[in-house]
């Protein structure tokens, strides 16, 4: 069974950071190329870019599974809808229902906050992300390109769940 535990150190974001370097190098470069992973890593899912982000609003909790830290997502309340703007799990322990606890305990965070939906961003091209999303009761809602500077885009579906 995962736990969850809320990042509010520089430390743990370190930790965090590379974590994501390693999950996103193996898991996106195949899908968005080398160049706007570097990119991306250095300006979204550094120690410094999440803890900004941590000082913005952003929940981050790290993913423990047998004594492991092996995964991490981050959430925040917009309106009457959590967002989740970041769940990841290593290679090696995906397959293990790690992802779908996460999922679990997102929607337990959604109520607490009296969120009527969950939402997030998905790169249209990961498709095994899509199906798991899609497998746990998400819906395709919209299509977003967001320019991130440098030339670079995010070509993503939006994909929402409705919880009660």
């Amino acid at each position: 069974m995962a736990k969850f535990n809320i990042a509010t150190t520089r430390n743990q974001f370190e930790a965090i950071a590379q974590l994501a370097n390693i999950i996103w190098r193996e898991h996106y470069i195949p899908i968005i190329g080398l160049e706007q992973v570097d990119y991306m890593v250095k300006n979204f899912q550094s120690a410094e870019a999440m803890y900004s982000q941590y000082l913005d609003g952003y929940a981050y909790f790290m993913i423990i599974h047998d004594n492991q830290f092996v995964g991490y997502l981050s959430i925040k309340k917009e309106e009457e809808s959590l967002f989740l703007s970041k769940i990841y799990v290593s290679k090696d322990y995906r397959g293990k229902k790690i992802g779908k606890s996460a999922m679990n305990f997102c929607e337990e965070k959604a109520l607490e906050m009296h969120c009527k939906s969950i939402t997030l961003g998905v790169n249209r091209f990961n498709v095994k992300s899509i199906a798991a999303y899609q497998a746990m009761g998400f819906k395709i809602t919209g299509e977003m390109i967001t320019d991130i500077g440098h030339g670079f885009i995010m070509d993503d579906y939006k994909m929402e769940k409705l919880i009660f």
